[in-house]
């Protein structure tokens, strides 16, 4: 992708305690093209400046930004020139504004762009300049979103059989899962991969790059434990290295794509606010990798000619000539109905939260993927029982993933959970569990819920939405909105509202009277 902004000088301007814990599983054993808004010569170029990433001293000095200058009659210059910028895939004018520093209608658009809404990609913006002085960081986009994410680009990619030609360390490598017993390491990259949807392209990259596991041998002891890099006896071993890094690329792309994240914190100390133009794939890895490093060796891990970037290309090709538009301009959310049978009385015990995993880092659980809500069926008895509710189809669909306390409805019906819409339920017992492959319609029974697939406090439901692989915030530009229940996020996880009309339920993992809600008949 093209840089996304340019300098510009334009001559003319116009009682149920349900919450959610690790989604991973138990812990592992040690064993184990645009319209135009205004008139000009389209033969005519503009005097666009030539874009160079910034690239800012690690300690940066405000005693080094010199003063404004005054002209000769005293009055100060012009302020400088605003920034064209071009829409990404996924942007909004309200994210945009607060990647640059601005408020939405300080922002220069076209008529027919949306207030709210996703922009068509490629909208031509006019934006102030803010953040000239700032220490910003380099502006380069490192790899596209569908690199990070499990998306439709990966949809070719065996990870046990790339990881046995390379017959590194991880070719070798067997860990014990309780899930899943012993477990190799392209098997343990796969299951991670899917369960986050992650691509596990990036993390056997990411490995490469801190250990060499993949195409040799680690170099010494902290490798061989700590594959990733991060020294933290609770993360030891391939598994939970996965985990830690999973924590933090979801942290830099959904923060990055919710606006949460503007910033970034070295090892050394270091603060530099994200570049605004970045792709969130690009700030998760900035993200990364501030997490391991220090200024001068996270400025070389993010060097798109000797550092990650280039081990990426070497190992996968190029991955621009496999980019894929996760969210093109015609994207809606189809009509989903509440997951519950109708005249039931449920409640509504978590608002927006982590789509997958848990994080005790608040820091990063407020910057993840906010993508899922919980339910749990009216009940007498509290904590975690066996249910006779039944969770059901929220749309037609067919089965994808069943197992493990998980089902994935594909709602294409193309058997990929890295294409179109795909809806995650999670805590399904068992019992009456829907089958691999089966295909439901809307309103079918696809199991019952309760504590199974991961630590839960109580027997619920969590349920969450992906698009192309990415999961899709439940207070996004593509609102979460069951039978016109229109999810609101919380100043922090798991709180919030769903509201229709002047309706409002209001979350609460005890279930009290003002979270309970019931599907009715014209739903």
């Amino acid at each position: 992708m093209k840089p996304a902004f340019r300098n510009a000088i334009l001559l003319f301007l116009t009682g149920i305690l349900t919450a959610c814990g690790s989604l991973w599983g138990s812990t592992p054993t040690p064993t184990d093209t645009p319209s135009v808004f205004w008139t000009i010569n389209p033969n005519t170029p503009l005097p666009f400046a030539t874009f160079t990433p910034i690239v800012v001293s690690p300690t940066p000095n405000p005693s080094d930004t010199p003063a404004p200058l005054d002209t000769p009659s005293g009055s100060p210059l012009p302020s400088d020139p605003p920034l064209l910028y071009y829409a990404q895939p996924g942007d909004t004018l309200p994210l945009v504004a607060t990647h640059f520093g601005v408020l939405p209608e300080e922002i220069t658009a076209p008529a027919d762009a949306p207030q709210t809404g996703l922009l068509v990609p490629e909208t031509p913006l006019l934006i102030p300049d803010r953040l000239g002085g700032q220490a910003l960081t380099p502006s380069l986009h490192l790899l596209p979103d569908s690199e990070i994410v499990y998306s439709p680009a990966a949809l070719d990619f065996n990870t046990a059989a790339y990881v046995a030609a390379q017959d590194g360390y991880l070719n070798t490598y067997k860990q014990y899962l309780s899930a899943t017993g012993w477990t190799s390491g392209a098997d343990a990259v796969q299951r991670i991969a899917a369960e986050n949807s992650v691509n596990p392209r990036l993390l056997l990259a990411l490995i490469e790059y801190e250990s060499g596991w993949v195409s040799g041998q680690p170099g010494n002891l902290a490798q061989t434990d700590y594959p990733l890099g991060y020294l933290d006896f609770q993360y030891r071993y391939l598994y939970r290295q996965m985990m830690w890094a999973v924590q933090e690329i979801s942290a830099g792309y959904y923060g990055w794509r919710s606006g949460s994240l503007t910033e970034i914190t070295l090892t050394d100390g270091t603060t530099m606010r994200l570049a605004p133009d970045l792709n969130a794939g690009t700030a998760a890895l900035q993200v990364f990798f501030s997490r391991r490093y220090g200024y001068n060796e996270w400025m070389r891990a993010i060097d798109p000619e000797n550092g990650f970037p280039a081990l990426y290309a070497r190992m996968f090709g190029d991955p621009y000539a496999r980019e894929y538009m996760l969210f093109p301009p015609s994207v809606a959310q189809p009509a989903l109905s509440l997951p519950f049978e109708i005249g039931k009385v449920w409640a509504f015990t978590g608002g927006p939260h982590s789509a997958w995993g848990f994080t005790q880092d608040e820091s990063l659980a407020k910057k993840g993927a906010l993508a899922a809500l919980d339910f749990a069926p009216a009940a007498d008895v509290t904590g975690c029982y066996e249910s006779d509710a039944w969770v059901i189809a929220s749309a037609s669909g067919r089965v994808v993933r069943s197992g493990n306390g998980v089902v994935v409805l594909d709602l294409e019906g193309d058997g990929y959970e890295q294409t179109g819409w795909n809806i995650l339920y999670m805590h399904i017992a068992d019992k009456d569990r829907a089958p691999l492959d089966a295909w439901l319609q809307a309103g079918e029974r696809l199991g019952h819920p309760s504590c199974q697939g991961g630590d839960s406090t109580g027997t619920h439901l969590h349920i969450a939405r992906k698009f192309n692989g990415e999961w899709v915030l439940a207070d996004g530009p593509l609102p979460f909105t069951l039978s016109g229940w229109v999810a609101h996020a919380g100043l922090e996880p798991y709180q919030g509202t769903l509201t229709k009309g002047d309706q409002i339920v209001i979350s609460n993992q005890n279930g009290t009277y003002k979270s309970q809600i019931v599907r009715t008949k014209d739903e």
